[in-house]
């Protein structure tokens, strides 16, 4: 077969595809946020508006709203009185306070070590209230 020396051979080979090379159809980058939000799910304006079901506003990492208990208070009360629950008690955790009172008195002082665990823990976020809600900062 001869074909012209410049010539494309037949069946569509050697120009651009139906539709062009442009951006896909949705173009490129995440969808636009839905009307009345800002960026990552959050209210645009800035603090004049909040969201109603999460008045101390939105984990980013879960979407869960946060607590209205801080976690500062949680894991310094937790540290400095553990042995009496203190930080459990704040959190919602009554149980569990109670279970750390009764291995830091029933092993006279040596159970102390949990309460100071679990309050780095609070410290750093690891732990949640009672409804499962992130502590805030």
């Amino acid at each position: 077969m001869n074909y012209p020396p410049n010539a494309p051979p037949p069946g569509g080979y050697g120009g651009p595809p139906p539709g062009g090379y442009g951006p896909p159809p949705g173009g490129y980058g995440p969808p636009p946020p839905a009307p009345g939000m800002g960026g990552y799910g959050q209210p645009m304006g800035g603090m004049g508006m909040m969201q109603p079901h999460a008045p101390f506003g939105v984990d980013p990492m879960t979407g869960m709203p946060f607590s209205d208990k801080s976690k500062m208070v949680a894991g310094l009360l937790q540290i400095f009185l553990g042995s009496f629950g203190a930080g459990r008690f704040y959190t919602g955790h009554m149980g569990l306070a109670i279970a750390q009172i009764a291995v830091t008195w029933l092993t006279c002082g040596v159970g102390a070590i949990w309460p100071v665990i679990d309050g780095i823990m609070m410290l750093t976020g690891k732990v949640p209230d009672a409804q499962g809600r992130p502590l805030r900062d």
